[in-house]
């Protein structure tokens, strides 16, 4: 990741990238609900939501692996492959189920809501299952803010590779050079220096308990709110 801090062109932008969980919608809740529901059919101790706080940030295979771990328990590809499947199985049934408890993080609704009102055109870019993302995006009712929601399955690498922030780029039909990322982890920032992408962070979402401070992105906002007059608006 190149230490680079890349500036801000308030006119030249034409759209924003946002990451999801801990950055627009506080999930936590829901992926420890999938986790330890994933590691109850393998009879593995539950997992308390305050450690799955501190490890979240890095995906959810890194996530299963860190509980096997802390069991002391062996996991081999293969398995790895079976709980991450079912911790999916288990995430879509808490939305079908109405069991979700994701909810916006402060400030977000109105944001968004200027940024789409000034004309830019608002994607996200995760790291989770797309269906997951939508589903997700469905509950706190922003979906339709979102011109496209780019997942962890749509391309071939996923954060902090670039490809996911450059495909997000060429659905929109800009170039790089026109977008801002906003995100809560060093997998945002690696992912958006990569790309040449300026890079927005919050300190209160999800980096593997790491806190984000003024030395990991190009630009922190302590709420979401500032978010609209740091791109001039």
């Amino acid at each position: 990741m190149s230490d680079v801090r890349l500036q801000l062109s308030p006119g030249a932008t034409r759209a924003v990238l946002f990451d999801l969980d801990g950055t627009l919608v506080d999930t936590i809740g829901d992926i420890a609900l999938a986790l330890n529901r994933a590691l109850k059919d393998h009879n593995l101790e539950q997992v308390p939501l305050a450690v799955v706080r501190a490890w979240v940030g890095k995906g959810a295979p890194r996530l299963i692996a860190r509980a096997f771990e802390r069991a002391d328990m062996p996991l081999s590809d293969a398995l790895k492959s079976d709980v991450f499947t079912q911790f999916i199985a288990h995430y879509e049934r808490i939305h079908e189920q109405h069991e979700s408890t994701a909810a916006l993080y402060p400030g977000v609704l109105s944001a968004l809501a200027r940024l789409q009102s000034a004309g830019l055109a608002l994607s996200v870019v995760t790291n989770k299952q797309r269906s997951l993302a939508c589903a997700t995006l469905r509950h706190v009712g922003v979906l339709q803010y979102f011109v496209h929601v780019v997942g962890g399955d749509t391309c071939a690498h996923r954060k902090p590779h670039p490809m996911p922030l450059v495909h997000a780029c060429s659905l929109l039909g800009i170039a790089e050079s026109a977008a801002v990322m906003v995100g809560d982890s060093m997998n945002d920032v690696g992912a958006a220096r990569a790309a040449g992408i300026p890079v927005v962070c919050v300190p209160y979402g999800y980096n593997e308990g790491e806190a984000m401070d003024e030395l990991s992105g190009d630009y922190l906002i302590n709420h979401f709110s500032e978010l609209p007059a740091l791109l001039g608006l």
